[in-house]
């Protein structure tokens, strides 16, 4: 005889997790005794990290309840905005332009483009942070104690998917877009020496990362990059309140440029506007080039003949340690 079958019903919201033949939002699982419903919701494809609530024949039950023959089970969605006691975060390796803008928007967000499965979730436990993935494996790790699956193609749609789930307090202008570090005020005698010519006679307000020393100030491609911080704004005010409206609308294409400060930095100082590619004066000089979200950040080989950078690829990619 074949063993006693339950059903389990899945929202709309986390169909995309499941196989094809299940998209419909129903699944028949054979019932073994031992298996809780909490596995038997994973081993479709659904991380529990994703779920909300559970029932089991129209009663809330926890993830370790055993499906009997018979039962209806259902599974939800976590309920939007997910309120957090602290809103920190620690991104996979693949979502580095959104951890910029995170962190563009003042958000807590620790990202490196070299951390392995097991040290995020290290990062993401020793500091309480919420571990933000396109991974699906990723979240099913026991040892997490929270995650996220971010949805969206593209940059543009991740944020909004985090903004709308999470609805995290903002603070624009606030942190090191390349490191995660605290900017603090500091007058323009401070930097003055690590000014290009033309900075030192436009701009008078500067700031500082406390972590990794870069100087920011607002430059003209910072007014390009206000439409995405206002409608950052709206969105979480309108998650806040329980509404839902349209996440940061899609940035041109010199946006993507400017969040990733573009410019040639030659020796200390730096010709960016925001952020500025700055180095403390102890550290030694050296040339660097900040590509458009999505691509690594490359430093060149000092010395001749490296004047551009050629196909064969003259370019050693820097790797930069996780800042909590």
């Amino acid at each position: 005889m074949g063993r006693p079958e339950a059903q389990v019903c899945f929202a709309p919201e986390l169909r995309l997790f499941l196989a094809p033949r299940h998209r419909g939002g129903r699944a028949r699982v054979a019932c073994d005794g031992t298996s809780s419903l909490g596995h038997v919701v994973e081993s479709l494809g659904v991380p529990l990290p994703e779920v909300g609530h559970l029932a089991v024949n129209g009663q809330p039950v926890p993830p370790a309840r055993r499906l009997g023959g018979g039962d209806v089970a259902e599974a939800g969605p976590v309920r939007r905005p997910q309120r957090l006691a602290s809103a920190r975060f620690v991104l996979d390796v693949h979502l580095g332009t959104l951890a910029r803008r995170l962190r563009l928007l003042g958000v807590d967000a620790a990202w490196s483009n070299d951390c392995d499965d097991d040290t995020l979730i290290e990062l993401a436990n020793a500091g309480q942070r919420v571990l933000l993935t396109c991974d699906r494996g990723l979240l099913r790790r026991r040892r997490l104690w929270l995650g996220a699956y971010v949805r969206g193609a593209s940059p543009d749609g991740q944020l909004a998917d985090v903004l709308d789930r999470f609805a995290p307090p903002l603070a624009p202008w606030r942190r090191c877009t390349a490191c995660n570090g605290p900017l603090a005020p500091v007058s323009k005698a401070e930097v003055d020496q690590l000014l290009q010519p033309g900075t030192r006679r436009t701009y008078q307000t500067f700031a500082r990362c406390a972590a990794c020393g870069r100087v920011y100030w607002r430059g003209a491609h910072s007014k390009r990059l206000e439409p995405i911080v206002q409608s950052a704004i709206r969105a979480v005010a309108a998650a806040g309140d329980g509404r839902r409206e349209p996440g940061p609308t899609a940035p041109r294409r010199s946006q993507l440029r400017d969040e990733s400060a573009t410019r040639l930095s030659r020796g200390p100082a730096s010709g960016c506007a925001w952020p500025a590619r700055t180095r403390p004066e102890s550290a030694p000089a050296r040339e660097a080039r900040w590509f458009r979200p999505g691509r690594a950040a490359t430093r060149r080989a000092s010395g001749p003949g490296t004047g551009a950078r050629s196909r064969a690829g003259r370019s050693a990619r820097i790797r930069r340690p996780c800042r909590a």
